[in-house]
């Protein structure tokens, strides 16, 4: 089963990171990564652009562009990890994994239905 692990975290503490804080928990967080790798059980990763660069399409009549996130919230969606597990415990088993490479933060973990795998190459 895929899982997605979704990581939640304030925008702006993260931003104020350093080159080099920022560097050690990319390294930390590489760790959890290669391990899920080497078991073959490693999906797409993304670590999104600020929310800033985000634009919204509200479902109105006519439809509606709008520069920003969604929602405005404490916590923004930095990235997210697939991840193939068994169950919802090895799930959480990855996300705590995840957590203790990167401080602060959530993790909203959710299965997943492959609706259509799609082609793209970065």
């Amino acid at each position: 089963m895929l899982y997605a692990i979704l990581c939640y975290h304030d925008e702006d503490f993260v931003g104020s990171w350093s080159k080099e804080q920022d560097q050690a928990v990319m390294a930390k967080l590489a760790v959890v990564q290669n391990k899920l790798a080497k078991e073959g059980r490693l999906g797409p990763v993304a670590r999104l652009l600020p929310t800033t660069a985000a634009t919204t399409l509200r479902k109105e009549n006519p439809p509606l562009v709008l520069d920003g996130p969604y929602a405005e919230t404490k916590e923004q969606l930095l990235g997210f990890y697939l991840v193939d597990c068994k169950n919802l415990d090895e799930a959480l088993d990855v996300a705590r994994d995840l957590g203790a490479a990167n401080p602060g933060g959530a993790y909203e973990i959710r299965p997943v239905g492959v609706f259509a795998p799609g082609s793209a190459r970065t």
